[in-house]
């Protein structure tokens, strides 16, 4: 078969495109978590209050993380690799996850069908461990020891599941098929409603006496 009727097969194959522009799609996807998450858990932390135009930050995030580069991701992974969230090889890690992002962001349709190469699939849980540490340090960092309820709690790091690992988990099996989650939803939400209403059992039947 030559190549050019093995790239018609496999564009025509659904059992090869489906997984491959799933996973494709994910990786784009997470990588955009990423970015929010090393942006957005700094500006948070130097937060102030809130505006017409959203949240506001001190000046301290200028000076101290936005002064750093032009670009606000630029600056971010610089602050967290200061305070030692990241080291050196997960900067490295990250320019590769990057040019990976970028190829399929810019060549989705080539490496879908084939023509192009990419092992995004072998980086995607590099991708997710990435994510993952940087999530684990705030929630460590940050959110527990701010958190009366956990003080002198003994923290099992990995065994937290930050919100946007659990979202993604969720976003995986969605999907992917698995429709429990949906179920399970509806179940809890029907719970709620038959609690809502309100108890008519004691309420006398008989017709009203006649005036």
């Amino acid at each position: 078969m030559s190549s050019y009727e093995e790239r018609w097969e496999r564009f025509l194959n659904p059992e090869l495109v489906r997984p491959s522009l799933f996973m494709a799609t994910m990786f784009i996807t997470t990588f955009e978590i990423l970015k929010n998450s090393a942006i957005d858990r700094i500006r948070d932390f130097f937060s102030t209050g809130w505006s017409e135009e959203g949240s506001t930050v001190s000046q301290e995030y200028e000076t101290k993380v936005l002064s750093r580069n032009r670009s606000a991701l630029y600056a971010s992974l610089s602050w967290v690799h200061e305070y030692q969230v990241i080291n050196d090889q997960d900067l490295e890690t990250f320019e590769l996850l990057k040019k990976t992002r970028n190829l399929l962001a810019h060549k989705l349709f080539e490496v879908v069908t084939g023509q192009t190469e990419s092992n995004h699939t072998d980086q995607f849980p590099v991708l997710v461990e990435l994510l993952r540490k940087i999530e684990v340090w705030w929630v460590v960092n940050v959110e527990i020891p701010s958190n009366p309820d956990y003080a002198d709690a003994d923290v099992d790091e990995e065994g937290i599941v930050p919100g946007p690992i659990l979202s993604l988990q969720m976003l995986l099996e969605v999907a992917s098929g698995n429709t429990e989650l949906l179920e399970g939803w509806r179940r809890g939400r029907a719970k709620l409603h038959r609690r809502a209403q309100p108890d008519t059992s004691n309420i006398a039947t008989k017709e009203p006496p006649c005036a």
